[in-house]
């Protein structure tokens, strides 16, 4: 009787259940799964010591590792640093939280990190990392059903990159980045690269965040450092990066190029010139310092000379020289303003012959002789006097003028007007296909 009871009773649910609609049984499947993934949880869980590493005793932990770069840049030469945002992916594995289930992997809320124990990594060239928080915490975590583990998170990092300058602003630099473990030496934690060295950082085709540079790749590997505490492993990134020079030309290069072009043109001017050729002497030199002060406002206080700086120097030397050769030529340059310089003593006018008239038109005639005087006679004689004296002294005004002469052309200026721009002409020419042509220096930091 109690076996007709039960079977009567089975088929009554049999029949129940198969009455339900495929969303009811979907919710019942997503209940269950629910509830096993928290009866799951709660036993991994239960007995787990988070300060203690995997394999503890047993093996050495070995956290695989991969970078995925969202935005690089901005690069500061000033502080030379530079500033990257990336998905930096952890994977370890961990015995104590395999399990057995519906699924093969669990995707985890990442609160649950803080309850397992998770790599003590940090950047050893880093000098400032955030780690995003909005509007919830940016990380993953995901637990596979034979105890491996991939914890994911977003970070910003603002780390040092050496830079050296002497081929600036036709330089190229490798950026590092750098981490490992803080406190585990390689006889407990090993890092590894997750794909090998050559895939295991990536660049985002739209990642750059760069005006003065071209990001033309990078490379990955791995070291070990030797420290009292002993011997560390440490993963290393380079970024290359090759500047742009196309704002140096413009804010720099040329300007220099025109102030040198500038003072030149002082040579075809005369050297009589004097107000006009020291205006532009003094101006190009002032221009020059200018320029050599703004251009180094963007670099660090380096102890070495950069290319910019050599070309502002042999820029600088043109002006000056120009306006030394200005001096000389002044120097030189005959006296009197625009005489021909020779010292021109007033001559004395001719005396008269006694035989010429005198001014005095009663004196014309006079033999001792009384006569009758002839009026038109003497009025004649008045004015051939009167003439007569405006064009002695007329004479006299005349010979007492030197000839207005100007100097010639300098051979100082005729030499300089060709042998400047042919030497600069030639500089630019050795400048310009020294640095362009060479591989820069780049500073791989070990």
């Amino acid at each position: 009787m109690a076996r007709l009871v039960l079977s009567l009773l089975l088929l009554c649910g049999c029949q129940h259940s198969s009455g339900l609609s495929p969303e009811a049984q979907k919710e019942a499947s997503a209940n269950d799964n629910s509830t096993v993934f928290t009866r799951i949880l709660d036993g991994l869980l239960d007995g787990y010591d988070n300060r203690l590493r995997p394999g503890l005793g047993e093996n050495v932990t070995e956290i695989k590792t991969n970078i995925f770069v969202t935005s690089f840049g901005p690069v500061s030469d000033t502080e030379m640093e530079y500033t990257i945002d990336v998905f930096f992916r952890q994977s370890w594995k961990d015995e104590r939280l395999c399990f057995k289930g519906p699924m093969e992997r669990l995707p985890l809320n990442n609160l649950l990190a803080s309850n397992i124990w998770t790599p003590d990594t940090f950047f050893l060239n880093g000098k400032k990392s955030i780690a995003h928080n909005m509007t919830t915490p940016n990380k993953l975590l995901r637990l596979k059903d034979d105890g491996t583990l991939l914890y994911t998170m977003r970070l910003t990092i603002s780390a040092e990159c050496p830079m050296q300058l002497e081929d600036f602003p036709m330089d190229a630099h490798a950026c590092p980045l750098k981490f490992g473990s803080y406190a585990y030496p390689v006889s407990e934690v090993v890092y590894t690269w997750t794909l090998g060295a050559a895939k295991s950082v990536e660049v985002a085709e739209d990642g750059s965040r760069l005006n003065q540079y071209h990001l033309t790749g990078q490379t990955a590997g791995t070291e070990d450092i030797h420290t009292s505490r002993g011997q560390y492993t440490v993963m290393m990134a380079h970024f290359y990066l090759k500047r742009k020079i196309g704002y140096f030309v413009i804010q720099t290069y040329m300007p220099c190029f025109m102030t040198v072009i500038l003072s030149q043109v002082s040579f075809w001017l005369n050297r009589e010139s004097v107000p006009a050729r020291t205006v532009f002497g003094v101006t190009t030199v002032l221009t020059m310092t200018t320029l050599s002060i703004s251009a180094r406002n963007s670099l660090p206080k380096v102890a070495y000379a950069t290319a910019m700086d050599w070309f502002i120097a042999v820029c600088y030397a043109f002006v000056f020289s120009a306006l030394i050769e200005f001096a000389t030529v002044n120097y030189f340059t005959k006296r009197s303003w625009a005489w021909d310089g020779k010292k021109l003593e007033a001559q004395h006018p001719k005396k008269r012959d006694p035989m010429v008239l005198s001014k005095k038109p009663n004196n014309v005639c006079s033999a001792g002789v009384n006569y009758t005087p002839n009026l038109t006679k003497d009025v004649s004689i008045s004015t051939i006097s009167n003439t007569t004296s405006v064009q002695l002294r007329a004479a006299e005004t005349k010979t007492l003028d030197p000839k207005k002469t100007y100097n010639s052309v300098s051979k100082i200026d005729k030499m300089s007007r060709i042998v400047f721009p042919v030497l600069f002409g030639t500089f630019n020419l050795v400048y310009w296909a020294t640095y362009l042509n060479r591989e820069p220096v780049v500073v791989t930091s070990t």
